[in-house]
């Protein structure tokens, strides 16, 4: 698919199977999700942009890069707390937004509880963070909070992914490029990735 990058690296794929496993424990899942999370955002980095820069080594003067926009993670709450710490470790001097969404469980749609996001982002590189990218409501709704704050430069980082949501992101937000681990085979009638892993968050935090 276009603008989707399915992460193949062994190391995200052994622990994406273990997040699969339903006798995996919330401590267990919690750190296996970071791993993933941290692998996955070497991938979704790699196009940063970057400008030349000047440093002296300690032996002579050369040259090297810094990133050309400051970096803004956003998870989406709950479950995208998971990914935050691991890839703020990775990017320390990233700024970090938060956007809470609520699915209806009836019509499925996302419904927002709270936001707390610079007034300008422009300017930045964002990555917003969501383990499952099911219907694809949830990442819509985020992405039109985003747009409606100038967001130009968004990626979107999931665990996991349906055609489906995959299809209703790029029909709303056809130039997002989408980063995850994998590909999985379709949404059941309750709107849950098949085979998937279940309620990430509910398996995150043990409730």
């Amino acid at each position: 698919m276009k603008n989707v990058t399915v992460i193949t690296h062994p190391l995200v794929q052994q622990n994406l199977t273990r997040l699969r496993d339903k006798s995996t424990q919330p401590e267990e899942f919690r750190r296996a999700l970071g791993e993933v999370a941290a692998l996955m955002v070497y991938e979704a980095t790699r196009t940063f942009a970057t400008q030349p820069v000047t440093v002296r080594t300690p032996l002579e003067q050369t040259r090297g890069v810094r990133l050309k926009h400051e970096v803004l993670l956003v998870p989406v709450l709950r479950a995208g707390l998971g990914m935050l710490d691991p890839i703020l470790r990775c990017i320390p001097h990233a700024r970090v937004g938060f956007i809470g969404l609520k699915r209806n469980e009836h019509t499925l749609e996302a419904a927002t509880y709270h936001k707390s996001l610079p007034s300008q982002l422009s300017d930045f590189e964002i990555i917003l963070m969501d383990p499952m990218l099911a219907t694809g409501g949830s990442s819509v709704s985020a992405l039109d909070l985003l747009s409606e704050r100038g967001a130009r430069r968004v990626r979107l980082v999931n665990l996991l992914a349906a055609p489906a949501g995959i299809k209703f992101v790029h029909q709303h937000y056809p130039d997002v490029p989408i980063f995850t681990a994998a590909l999985d085979r379709k949404l059941n009638h309750k709107g849950y990735i098949v085979p998937g892993l279940g309620d990430a968050g509910d398996r995150l935090f043990g409730v």
